[in-house]
């Protein structure tokens, strides 16, 4: 699914060592369909050079306000005009302070005050620069103008600060553009979705649980909301930033998951079951902390509530996407569980797979439905959950 199919992009790139990864981020976009025309300012040619740009796009290669052969054409207005999206990756402190007071000294900052389409910036820059009072002005400014900002990152810098100011990664470049030209189709709709681990008390200070991370969740909720859907986010105990518009509901335990999912679900017009709930429960939950003694301890559990299947029995159910992770026999439960379950759709993930699933930041999915199966292949968890929710998308319509 190329989301960015047949969108002209210029990539501006500025003078930042975040310039060797233009390469890469053009080889992304296109592999997402898009066009990309490569325009560098003079010190960005000392970073990446025109030949592997030109290369990578299939497209000659900008880097001269003045140069004649282009301005027979007026170049700078016809990359202007042909420009869907104009995104400067890196953009560095002068290049955002030369947009910002409306400079064209050079082909980039020309293009930018000579175009209609939406302009990105992707800050890069030492951590130092970025918090200068004088910097954080100018990305006001620009926000107030309607510029998109997209970044910076923290982590450490090639100077050897650490802190925000490091350049976005390709991956999450790509999806931001992604996310610019996703169809609003879920506009209204309200879904509810469940992430990550439930944690099962034994005493006051132990529990059962599982390794679930909570990242596939929670970006289906980054993708239902990047497609104009109200999203609540019933979440167990995990450790990373609810996606921003989500209104979260935390929880702990299986059995206030299911109460808060039976109070939200017949509200919803899409219930997806990410989290991994514990099966089994402990019978009874120690008032203090158990001791340990000499030989063996024995706990008696007793079986959770099956949210996903209660929800799905519901006299007026939501569309019910559940979720299967299995490290054997994928299909065979997979659709064992749709069948049981009564679910429109179920997710399948082999998580025996070192590298996808539990923990990690990628993975693959089969989608299936009582007649078919979509194949998701290997790729980071937002873009997964971007072509499951389209899915999803697909799926209701052509049952309506």
């Amino acid at each position: 699914m190329q989301l960015l199919q047949n969108k002209n992009i210029v990539l501006g790139i500025s003078g930042g060592i975040a310039a060797y990864k233009a390469p890469e981020l053009i080889r992304r976009l296109t592999d997402q369909g898009a066009n990309v025309r490569a325009v560098l300012t003079s010190s960005a040619k000392e970073f990446v050079t025109p030949l592997s740009l030109q290369a990578v796009s299939g497209y000659p290669v900008s880097d001269n306000l003045l140069d004649p052969a282009a301005e027979l054409a007026m170049g700078h207005i016809e990359l202007a005009k042909w420009a869907d999206l104009i995104l400067i990756a890196p953009a560095t402190a002068n290049t955002i302070a030369k947009i910002c007071h409306g400079l064209a000294d050079n082909l980039l900052t020309t293009i930018c005050l000579a175009t209609a389409a939406p302009v990105a910036l992707a800050p890069a820059m030492n951590q130092q620069m970025w918090h200068s009072i004088i910097t954080q002005q100018n990305i006001m400014q620009l926000r107030d103008r309607g510029l998109h900002i997209w970044g910076p990152a923290a982590g450490i810098q090639a100077c050897g600060d650490t802190g925000f100011g490091r350049m976005l990664d390709v991956p999450d470049l790509v999806e931001q553009c992604c996310q610019f030209y996703q169809s609003k189709s879920l506009s209204g709709q309200h879904w509810v979705i469940t992430a990550g681990p439930t944690q099962e008390a034994i005493d006051p200070v132990r529990y059962i649980s599982n390794h679930s991370s909570g990242k596939m969740g929670y970006a289906i909720a980054q993708a239902a909301i990047n497609a104009g859907a109200n999203v609540t986010l019933i979440s167990g105990p995990v450790n990373i930033t609810p996606p921003k518009g989500a209104e979260l509901v935390p929880v702990k335990s299986a059995q206030e998951m299911h109460l808060q999912a039976m109070a939200l679900a017949p509200t919803a017009d899409t219930f997806v079951a990410c989290a991994a709930v514990a099966d089994y429960k402990v019978a009874d939950i120690a008032t203090q902390k158990i001791k340990k003694s000499a030989g063996t301890m024995q706990i008696n559990l007793v079986k959770n509530p099956d949210i996903v299947a209660d929800v799905a029995a519901l006299k007026n159910k939501p569309f019910t996407v559940g979720f299967a992770a299995e490290t054997q026999n994928v299909q065979q439960y997979a659709l064992g569980k749709l069948k049981k379950k009564n679910l429109d759709l179920i997710a399948a993930n082999d998580v025996s797979v070192q590298g996808q699933g539990f923990n990690s930041d990628d993975n693959a999915l089969i989608v299936y439905s009582t007649a078919a199966a979509v194949q998701i292949s290997l790729a980071s968890k937002a873009e997964v959950a971007r072509q499951l929710v389209q899915v999803i998308i697909d799926y209701k319509s052509n049952s309506e």
